[in-house]
Formats: C-alpha cells, sequence, structure tokens
C-alpha cells in the first residue's frame, strides 16, 4: 500500500478476526513487531523524515487493525511479519486454543504461492521466525527499484509501483517500465520524465461531479484531460475502462496514459482502506464533505473514522500543495485543527462554502487564504488578494436553478481545485455557465427529462445526505397537484440500520409511490431479494400502504413501472446505480421523449 489511514509510507495492514483484543495483546504484538522491524533494518528514519509512528494499532468495533511501515520492495514480507507477530502473541497467551495456528498459516502460504516449494514454513519461536523473515525479506528485496524511486524523488519525479511495473513521472510526462527489464539509472531518459498538473478527489458525496467539474476546466484551459471515477477511466472525454475506478487501478490507468496533460483522480474510500493510495503525489486534494456510509468494513464504524480515511488524501501533498475542504462541513473544519499533529506538518488550506462570508472563510481571506462559496446569488472565488466573480449560480446548470445546493457546494470545491491546477477564472466561469447543459457532461448525476409532464430526474445518491440533495430539487420541479414517485435500493455490503435509514429518509417527502429495486448488480454477498424485503419492511412499518411500495428484480424493472404510474405534472427519481441499467434507461427515456 502507499500512504493511508496509518501513515504515509508504504506497509502491510492485518484485520483481526476471531480475537478478543486487549492491552496487552496489542503490547504483545507492538513488541514483536518492534523487534523484527530492527532485525530487518526497517527501524531507520530517512533524513529529514517527520518524526511518525511505524506501528499503529487501531482498535474498532469488530476487532483491530494492525499496521506498520515497511520498504516499498519488502510489503510481502511486512504482511508475514504482521501475522506471526499477531499469531505469536496469541499462542503465548492462549496455547491450547490457537495449537493449530501455524498449519492454518502455512495452508494459507501455500494457497497463495505461485510454486509452493518456495514457501518457508512459518514457526513461532521468535529466534527463528527473525531468521526464516530476513530470509523472505532478502529474496524480496529489489535495490534497482529503490534506486530508481529515489533517483526519481531526488529530481521531483513521482512514480507509481505494481506488482509488475514502475512508472516514472506523470502522464505525458512519464515512462514505465517492466520490473523485469529495468533500466540502470544513469540510461533513465530523465530530461524527459516530469510531473503534470495532479488533483485528487474525494468525499462522501459528490466526488464524481466535483471530478468532471474540474477535468473540464482542464480541458477548457487547452489540456488534454484524464480523470477515473465510479463510472470509469476518461481520457480526452473517450471512455477507456468501464466500471468502477475510483481506486488504484483508475489512478494508474490515468498517470500512465503518455497523452495526459493533466490528470483529475477520483480516490474513494475503499481503495485508500484496501491498497492505500497509488500515486505519490498531487497539486491539490479536495474533501468534498463527510457523511454517513459504508460503516461496519474495514474497521471503520463512524463519522470520525471516516473522516480519518477521507483524509489519508493529504498524503499526497507536498509543502507547495492545497487541501481544500468544506466549511460548512463540522467534522471537516474540527479534523482541519488536527492535521499538524496527524502529519507532522501543515498543509495549505483553502475553504469553499454555500456562503461566501461564512466566518471560516472571511477569517482565511484575511491571511489572504483561497475561498469560494455565495454572495447575492453569485459564485465568488478568491485568491491572494483578489476577488473574482465566477458568475450567477440559478444560471449554471449543474444548481437547476440554485435548487440542486449540493451541487452549489461541488461547484465552488472544483473551482478552487481548478485554480490551484492553473486554470485562470475566466476559464472556470465560462464552464460553469455550460456545464451540465448536455446529458453527458455528468452522466448518471442529476440527470433531467421532461417527458409528457412528467419531470423525471436520474440519479446515482446511494447515502442519507445525497438522497436528501435530489429528493430537495424533486419537490421544486413537481407541479403543485402533483406526485413523488422514486426508485429505492442499496448495496448489500451496508448494515441493515443503514438500509433502514435510507428508506425513512425516502419518507421524509412524503413520496406517493416507492419502487423497491433489487440493486442486482451490487448484492456484495447478499442474498437475491434480502436488501429490498429489509427496504419494504422498514417503509411498511412507518404507515406507508404494500401497494405503494411494490418491489421489482431490476433497476429497469423498477424503473418502467415507476414511469408507468407516472402522470403530468409528477416528479420521478430514478436512483440508477449499475452502469449497464443506466445505459438501458437512458435508450428508454431518450425514444420515450421523442416521440
Amino acid at each position: 500500500m502507499g500512504g493511508n489511514l496509518f501513515f504515509a509510507g508504504t506497509g502491510a495492514v492485518l484485520e483481526t478476526v476471531g480475537v478478543a483484543i486487549d492491552d496487552a495483546l496489542l503490547c504483545g504484538w507492538h513488541a514483536r513487531v518492534e523487534r523484527a522491524r530492527r532485525h530487518l533494518g526497517w527501524d531507520r528514519t530517512a533524513p529529514g523524515s517527520p518524526p511518525a509512528p511505524a506501528i499503529v494499532a487501531r482498535r474498532h468495533a469488530t476487532g483491530a487493525s494492525l499496521a506498520l511501515q515497511a520498504p516499498v520492495d519488502q510489503l510481502f514480507t511486512a504482511t508475514e511479519l504482521n501475522e506471526w507477530a499477531l499469531c505469536a502473541t496469541v499462542f503465548e497467551r492462549d496455547p491450547v486454543r490457537w495449537a493449530n495456528v501455524t498449519v492454518d498459516l502455512l495452508a494459507d502460504y501455500l494457497e497463495d504461492a505461485s510454486d509452493p516449494a518456495d514457501v518457508i514454513p512459518p514457526v513461532l519461536e521468535e529466534h527463528a521466525a527473525l531468521a526464516r523473515l530476513a530470509v523472505r525479506a532478502a529474496s524480496e528485496r529489489r535495490p534497482d527499484v529503490v534506486t530508481l524511486i529515489e533517483a526519481a524523488s531526488a529530481r521531483r519525479v513521482g512514480h507509481l509501483l505494481d506488482e509488475a511495473t514502475l512508472t516514472l513521472g506523470s502522464g505525458k510526462g512519464s515512462q514505465s517500465f517492466s520490473l523485469d527489464a529495468l533500466p540502470a539509472t544513469d540510461t533513465v531518459p530523465w530530461a524527459s520524465l516530469h510531473a503534470i498538473p495532479i488533483a485528487a478527489i474525494t468525499g462522501s458525496n459528490g466526488k464524481t461531479t466535483t471530478v468532471r467539474l474540474v477535468a473540464a476546466c482542464a480541458r477548457a484551459h487547452g489540456w488534454r484531460d484524464g480523470f477515473n471515477c465510479t463510472d470509469g477511466v476518461v481520457i480526452d472525454r473517450k471512455l477507456v475502462a468501464s466500471g468502477d475506478y475510483s481506486g488504484p487501478a483508475g489512478t494508474r490507468l490515468v498517470l500512465r496514459n503518455t497523452s495526459v496533460e493533466a490528470a483529475v483522480l477520483e480516490t474513494a474510500r475503499g481503495g485508500i482502506l484496501r491498497r492505500g493510495l497509488a500515486a505519490d503525489r498531487a497539486d491539490v486534494a479536495i474533501v468534498t464533505n463527510i457523511s454517513p456510509d459504508h460503516f461496519g468494513e474495514y474497521g471503520i464504524d463512524d463519522l470520525d473514522g471516516l473522516a480519518d480515511v477521507k483524509l489519508s488524501i493529504t498524503h499526497l501533498l507536498d509543502r507547495d500543495g492545497l487541501l481544500v475542504l468544506n466549511a460548512d462541513d463540522a467534522l471537516l473544519c474540527a479534523k482541519s485543527d488536527v492535521l499538524q499533529q496527524r502529519l507532522g506538518w501543515q498543509p495549505t488550506l483553502g475553504w469553499f462554502s454555500r456562503n461566501y462570508d461564512h466566518p471560516a472563510l472571511v477569517q482565511h481571506r484575511v491571511l489572504e487564504g483561497v475561498t469560494c462559496g455565495v454572495r447575492a446569488g453569485h459564485l465568488w472565488l478568491s485568491s491572494g488578494n483578489r476577488e473574482h466573480d465566477l458568475g450567477a449560480i440559478n444560471a449554471m446548470p449543474l444548481t437547476v436553478a440554485a435548487t440542486a445546493t449540493y451541487n452549489v457546494e461541488n461547484l465552488a470545491g472544483a473551482a478552487l481545485v481548478a485554480t490551484k491546477l492553473g486554470v485562470p477564472p475566466a476559464v472556470i466561469a465560462q464552464v460553469f455557465t455550460a456545464f451540465g447543459r448536455d446529458l453527458a457532461d455528468n452522466a448518471g448525476r442529476l440527470m433531467r427529462f421532461d417527458i409528457g409532464g412528467v419531470k423525471i430526474i436520474l440519479d446515482y445518491a446511494h447515502n442519507p445526505d445525497g438522497l436528501r440533495g435530489v429528493m430537495h430539487v424533486a419537490q421544486q420541479l413537481r407541479a403543485p397537484d402533483g406526485r413523488i414517485g422514486m426508485l429505492l435500493g442499496h448495496a448489500g455490503n451496508r448494515l441493515n440500520a443503514d438500509i433502514e435509514e435510507l428508506a425513512l429518509v425516502a419518507t421524509e417527502f412524503g413520496p406517493d409511490l416507492i419502487v423497491v429495486k433489487e440493486d442486482e448488480g451490487h448484492l456484495r454477498g447478499r442474498q437475491q431479494g434480502e436488501v429490498p424485503a429489509i427496504i419494504q419492511n422498514a417503509l411498511l412499518r412507518t404507515g406507508m400502504p404494500l401497494a405503494a411500495v411494490p418491489i421489482c428484480p431490476s433497476e429497469v424493472d423498477a424503473a418502467l413501472l415507476a414511469l408507468d404510474w407516472a402522470r403530468p405534472g409528477d416528479a420521478l427519481v430514478l436512483l440508477i446505480h449499475s452502469s449497464s441499467a443506466r445505459t438501458r434507461m437512458l435508450e428508454i427515456l431518450q425514444t420515450r421523449r421523442d416521440t
């Protein structure tokens, strides 16, 4: 992994399962890891590096996350070190219960090994275990990789590394090399390698919209843009990979494309927790907001933990970078005060808000910090000692006549990101007056249709705050005597309580019809029909009649049922989450609009 929740560098993290966590256990694990790291020479801090914890134990509701830093070419050894430290500790405490722990470890190693003959059987006794780890480390060590990365860093050239490829530089200024055929340092064409403008985007809601806005600004500025998001990887407006690419795989596809002159990277929670940050630098990073979502995965059980994950994106910045935060988010405001404690240094901040005169923005402007927000119906940007009017928000298509307040936030945040990349305010203003007018600008997000007097919104909202935002717009679009209909489903990797909460949020808007859909593309461990049953039962408990909450087996079937129900004056919110279902529904809606 790269920069992550636990520290800025590479390392390994282990999630405990079925282990009782207490202070004594964590102390035993920590002490063994510390001794092993010292034995392998991993405890040496690079000159000038800020002090930071290299061994982290983070307790959570179902156990603990155990993380340790390790060299970039020693990560498989690091996972085995981590497992040994935990297994030796639990065996010492209860040798009867854990009598077969080495047998289980060996079975796992054999299953994962490309050649079982290369597997060195695990042992628990410390002297033998450290000797085994030293052998594993020696076999894994890649001094050629480390030398090239250090040479790139010295030249302020970024890098990307995975199991097969090392990339030096980024985008148009990059070159990729197979790990089986790395060049000598003095033969690398360093003069042609360089960084390109890079923005990293994360948050609970608005990530993809912000990514697309910033990419549009970069494109209008004359750069060939590349971005990754939950819908895929797009290079110069061409989709080169389809699917959820909001993690490390998407980042690598963008930054390794040698035609890309500016990169905008969606950096989602899951990728950070599973693999860390794939990139090693960015000019600007933004956290759009923090709201309840994905609780119960990878030890993240509350908003505080989720905020810490999102703020891991700060590891991509150096002293010249900019971290953009949402001043309307109380948790982000609070977390900004402890960033120096976490990082060992204080990043430069930019603040955005729906209110240009928010106290945090006013105070920040006194210090000539960058801000963006709304004053008297216009979006204002401050940079240094200058202010720029980016235009009336009700004239920006993305705001739906200023009713989509969450998109006002997305526009304000995107303006700060684009400004840091080097896009002039006049170009940003021009983009904002047009973006969203074409349905393709922001596919799947607040796409609006009027078919026979029925106002239709096709959107991706998938958590309470996102749902409230789009439902507020629907309320404004329906006629005075119009009804509201909607689709509602959820991915299977949510807690039952979170699924039920989403259903309750939907009822806040008094919908006349909620078609409960099977989100067939995101079952994620659930049985078919399981999530729809949870949603329907929650809706019935609020007093909605059974006829008003039918279940459909697919997203397309659910949307067709809602369309057949609607009449002129109604508003429909079609929450579509799979790309294939969205493509099909866009075809249907376009056909109906044209007839």
